[in-house]
């Protein structure tokens, strides 16, 4: 997949990689961080995991409004 895209509403995508950011300082503090995220921490820059989170929170957020559905958690494996 691609990183996030510069086309479209600038807003929107700066509040996403603005929460993202938000959601990597809570998980460096927490004990036991999600596991993708640390993963992703552990390889890259914490800039590039924040857009990498924005992306996947907006593909996420599109995919529930195509749908008509509510956040459902991931399952864990």
């Amino acid at each position: 997949m691609l990183g996030i895209s510069k086309r479209g509403a600038c807003y929107v995508r700066k509040l996403l990689v603005h929460g993202a950011r938000a959601v990597i300082r809570v998980q460096q503090n927490k004990a036991s961080p999600e596991a993708w995220l640390a993963r992703l921490l552990a390889r890259r820059h914490a800039n590039v995991a924040a857009v990498a989170l924005a992306n996947k929170n907006a593909r996420t957020v599109w995919a529930m409004l195509r749908r008509g559905e509510d956040y459902r958690r991931p399952a864990v494996a």
